[in-house]
């Protein structure tokens, strides 16, 4: 069983507290260091162990990716808050993000974040236009649909990557480390919980973002996460990304070829 911690809470610093929005470019779209779809990312997503592609297919990929890198507008927000340790209503520990609804359950959220000073709370949004351009696609074939589902995922993901960046630089500044990013659903962190996130970045408002019943977001090229800021070298479980406490283990497509869904983030590519 898992004990909470003596934890004295300490205010998180003004300027860091403040919410940040992000509207992001990517490269296509005409910002030179903007964020760009990483083609590898494309064909992993689609399932490439090396297999020979022709040049038909590669053209469609090329052209399906660039129509989509040029047209999405990729958004964010983020916010800092202390961590508060504690105990839920059923007497088991919790995380919970002061100033805020936001109480993160499960033992992998306490684990990964009982040490932190603070945790930032980010979401990004490829918006309503990602939903129109991959229904169009679906009425082009499977191919199609395959091809911009696998782009839209790789950008979505290389836009919380530079989000991420730009919330550990600013958290740098006041000599915070982050930890890796995660999101509900990991683990035994429920997805119930993430309804909290959007309220406390009032990404519904400023980022269109809105939850099915089932607690996916709408649109559903849309991530959110949280990391853990800690005073000097982040804990063990807290630097790496793993796969044995997910909830999709068993089933997993990336697993099943002898991958994982994670990577490392190309902050050459993706910064702010």
């Amino acid at each position: 069983m898992i004990a909470t911690v003596s934890h004295h809470m300490r205010p998180v610093p003004d300027a860091l507290a403040t919410p940040a929005r992000y509207r992001l470019t990517t490269r296509a779209a005409g910002g030179p260091t903007g964020i760009a779809i990483d083609r590898a990312e494309v064909l992993r997503y689609l399932g490439y162990r090396g297999q020979k592609i022709d040049d038909a297919l590669a053209q469609r990929i090329e052209q399906i990716t660039g129509e989509l890198e040029r047209a999405l507008e990729p958004r964010g927000a983020r916010r800092v808050f202390s961590v508060v340790p504690a105990v839920d209503a059923h007497g088991a520990p919790c995380i919970r993000l002061a100033g805020s609804a936001v109480e993160l359950h499960g033992r992998d959220a306490y684990r990964r974040l009982k040490d932190a000073r603070a945790a930032a709370v980010l979401a990004v949004t490829l918006g309503m236009e990602s939903e129109r351009r991959l229904r169009a696609l679906a009425a082009q074939g499977p191919v199609a649909a395959a091809v911009g589902d696998a782009a839209c995922t790789a950008l979505v993901e290389a836009t919380a990557d530079a989000v991420d960046a730009e919330v550990k630089r600013a958290a740098s500044e006041y000599g915070l480390t982050g930890g890796t990013r995660f999101s509900c659903g990991y683990g035994d962190c429920p997805l119930t919980d993430q309804r909290a996130l959007i309220d406390a970045l009032d990404a519904q408002r400023t980022l269109g973002i809105t939850l099915a019943p089932t607690n996916l977001m709408i649109p559903t090229k849309s991530v959110t996460a949280i990391i853990g800021l800690f005073e000097g070298t982040p804990p063990h479980d807290a630097a790496i990304a793993r796969c044995d406490g997910c909830t999709v283990r068993a089933g997993c497509a990336f697993r099943a070829r002898g991958e994982t869904c994670w990577r490392a983030p190309s902050s050459a590519k993706e910064s702010l």
